[in-house]
């Protein structure tokens, strides 16, 4: 199987993409999808809420900061400028971050197979980690285009939308904003999430060659490790994460 014909097989016959990836490793073409479709997003959201939304968003989370709160206005605007500089910067290196973080995911799936008597390599752990994400991030940034472009500015939320605005899990039902932490833990339970830990159990196992209780418990143990994280990113910042 070539890698473009794995690109559409993975959303309709992941078991026989990872059998083939068992014998030849690819991510090439997958990661340069989903690293182009996210800095497109990152784009996209900043020119939908321009330069005042933008603005507006960092004054709103420097009210939160008690380090920010006490700035004078020279300063706080001196504040937002830099931050608005150096979310600029972000836009661009966009691609580089999305990278880097394909390869460490595919680091950690190579050493949690590793630990539970895994066959495969490196390159399997990262083929795993980029085909488990690219049909999850597909679908749900082309659904948060088209809701982006139907949205109205002013129903924006920049910061639930940092990861896009299609949402598909049981933070829908409380106010992120007062409850950022247990918006963030509801969130772990998305549709999107479940759908990615799937893939990535199928392809642990056969890549790997390992049982599919040993497969589920790495992709189970680093989810928990990654809702950890988010948890500590929303105490920190205020904001569902």
């Amino acid at each position: 199987m070539s890698e473009v014909a794995t690109l559409g097989n993975i959303f309709i016959e992941p078991g026989r993409v990872f059998d083939d990836m068992r014998r030849k490793p690819r991510f090439i073409f997958a990661s340069l999808i989903i690293a182009v479709l996210i800095t497109a997003w990152g784009f996209g959201l900043y020119y939908k809420v321009g330069d005042d939304g933008t603005r507006r968003f960092i004054d709103e989370q420097f009210d939160k900061n008690p380090q920010t709160q006490s700035l004078s206005k020279d300063d706080r605007e001196n504040a937002i400028n830099l931050q608005m500089k150096i979310m600029a910067g972000v836009r661009y290196a966009m691609p580089v971050f999305v990278l880097v973080s394909l390869a460490i995911g595919g680091l950690m799936y190579w050493a949690g197979a590793k630990a539970f008597g895994g066959t495969g390599s490196f390159l399997h752990g990262l083929s795993v980690w980029v085909y488990s994400s690219l049909p999850p991030v597909v679908v749900s940034m082309i659904g948060s285009f088209i809701v982006l472009a139907l949205k109205s500015v002013d129903d924006i939320d920049i910061a639930a939308s940092q990861r896009g605005m299609l949402h598909a899990n049981p933070s829908l039902l409380v106010d992120g904003k007062a409850m950022p932490v247990i918006a963030t833990i509801l969130g772990t339970f998305d549709l999107f999430y479940i759908w990615g830990w799937v893939l990535a159990a199928i392809g642990l196992r056969i890549t790997n060659k390992l049982s599919s209780g040993s497969a589920w418990a790495i992709v189970i143990i680093l989810g928990l490790i990654g809702t950890i994280f988010r948890v500590i990113a929303a105490v920190m910042s205020g904001n569902p994460n």
